[in-house]
């Protein structure tokens, strides 16, 4: 309903199913709202994910929640590379920051995309700064 959230297999300790689906795709139905496609992302690897992402999606989304529980940074894919994630960062004022943060790729436990949340960055915040300039 509200974007699209990707967890790693192993971080995953069981699955049910929604207890109030039915109620939540009625009421998508009533308000004339549509699941959203599934998204064109590779999921062969969090490299990949990312990556992918970041050409289907204006911002995305990482958690460490080993690292940083209830924490998420969010911004534009720079680059991965050597197991790095460069991240130029979008903060909750709408501004961008001036240089990339680099994140260990191991570290990241969830990758979110296409929410509203994020939409509403963007849309304040505008394009990020040319990343042309950047190192």
């Amino acid at each position: 309903m509200d974007g699209f959230q990707c967890y790693r297999i192993s971080d995953i300790k069981t699955m049910t199913p929604e207890p109030y689906a039915e109620f939540a795709e009625a009421a998508l139905k009533k308000r004339g709202e549509r699941k959203q496609k599934k998204p064109r992302v590779s999921l062969a690897s969090i490299e990949k994910l990312l990556c992918s992402a970041n050409c289907a999606f204006p911002l995305v989304t990482i958690h460490r929640e080993k690292i940083k529980p209830n924490v998420c940074w969010i911004g534009q894919v720079v680059q991965v590379r050597r197991g790095r994630l460069s991240l130029l960062e979008i903060g909750p004022d709408a501004k961008w920051d001036e240089e990339p943060t680099e994140y260990k790729v191991d570290e990241i436990t969830r990758v979110d995309f296409g929410g509203g949340y994020e939409d509403a960055l963007r849309l304040v915040g505008g394009k990020p700064p040319d990343l042309a300039r950047l190192p």
